[in-house]
């Protein structure tokens, strides 16, 4: 894909994207938020940065990426209930390249509701198992070494945060976990797999069970915020450690929690699917607070802070806590670690650059070293 555009005619909004060649694209609608979800197989997205922070008409603004293997998406953000008036793929008239052409008019919500939205969640595709879970090569059990499964937020369609100059979170937080792993392989002491491997999309709850089938002894899932007002963005800064708790230690917990769980509607999936947490959910909750698992990452959470002090700047309170979707495991510690705020353009500076980022990881290798130091030393006869 190297174009797209969003313009607006009578009461229609027209969508289009140029591709190299045609491709069977699936057209879907969503609710809860409105979305409209365009799927194109084996499709390499070549646009500019900032490409869809903007729209017109019915659709206030775009994003894209890989969805899946072979598969890439593009999630149109609707300002209103939708439907699809018409689709079609336009050829240039020499067989060198083709556009997509998607027009979309406003209807009532009742109607939408009826299915008249040219195509609705019921037909949206099930949801792939990415092929990152099966290339992690890791064994259940490897002597005495502890397995760190790192987590990088966001990736593929879910660009995450999108901060000064257009730096987006899920490229400044891979770049962290990969300097993390090799620094955290290269001491020898651990085992060590990621959620991603590259820029895909991976759903919050299956970096969970990426998690329990590792049989991972800590998870760190790793991301950067960023805050919209003009007014606090030049001054906000700093990282911020969470832990997980079904009572939110703040009101800005609470809604760091809200936006990072929300990740999965940003990738457009389905929000009926994301509601139906089962009460297996929800007593694991309830029983986390009861295990020591809580009480380890807690400790881990104040060996990170400690050890962050050296490397990065801190946020005025840097540990808190929230209902994390994420960090919902009952079988291992884990911490949400926000690096600092792309809006503020010192911390964005900053995370750019692969000096911070080794520093940072060179940071978290010692919290876990100091970790499992005292995990080895309690356990010893």
């Amino acid at each position: 894909m190297t174009h797209t555009s969003v313009s607006t005619q009578g009461d229609k909004t027209r969508f289009s994207m140029s591709l190299s060649k045609g491709v069977r694209a699936e057209i879907f609608t969503l609710a809860g938020p409105y979305r409209i979800i365009i799927d194109l197989p084996d499709v390499a997205f070549n646009l500019p940065d900032g490409t869809g922070q903007s729209g017109k008409g019915l659709i206030s603004a775009f994003r894209y990426g890989l969805f899946a293997e072979h598969k890439g998406r593009v999630v149109l953000d609707a300002s209103a209930p939708v439907k699809i008036d018409g689709a079609k793929m336009v050829s240039d008239g020499r067989g060198r390249a083709v556009k997509l052409e998607l027009d979309l008019v406003a209807i009532s919500e009742a109607e939408f509701g009826k299915g008249t939205g040219g195509g609705t969640a019921a037909g949206a595709p099930p949801i792939a198992r990415p092929s990152v879970f099966d290339d992690q090569q890791v064994s259940k059990k490897n002597g005495d070494k502890p397995l760190i499964l790192v987590d990088p937020g966001h990736g593929g369609i879910d660009p995450g945060a999108v901060g000064v100059g257009n730096i987006l979170e899920k490229n400044i937080v891979f770049a962290v976990a990969k300097s993390l792993a090799r620094k955290l392989e290269a001491t020898g002491r651990y085992r060590v797999a990621l959620t991603r491997k590259r820029d895909v999309f991976v759903t919050l709850d299956q970096r969970v069970t990426l998690s329990q089938e590792t049989d991972a002894d800590l998870f760190i899932s790793l991301h950067a915020d960023s805050i919209a007002s003009k007014t606090y963005a030049p001054v906000v800064r700093g990282a911020t450690v969470y832990t997980l708790s079904e009572r939110a230690s703040d009101e800005q917990a609470r809604l760091m929690a809200e936006k990072e769980n929300s990740s999965d509607l940003v990738a457009g999936i389905d929000s009926s699917i994301l509601n139906q947490e089962t009460e297996a959910v929800r007593s694991i909750l309830i029983d986390l607070m009861k295990r020591e698992t809580s009480n380890f990452s807690t400790r881990f959470s104040n060996l990170l802070v400690s050890r962050l002090k050296s490397s990065v700047s801190l946020s005025r309170d840097p540990q808190r806590s929230a209902a994390f979707r994420v960090l919902k495991q009952a079988h291992a510690p884990s911490v949400l670690v926000e690096l600092g705020y792309l809006s503020n353009a010192s911390d964005a500076k900053l995370m750019s650059k692969s000096q911070w980022q080794s520093n940072v990881a060179k940071s978290i290798v010692s919290a876990l070293d100091a970790f499992f130091d005292k995990r080895t030393a309690r356990t010893a006869p």
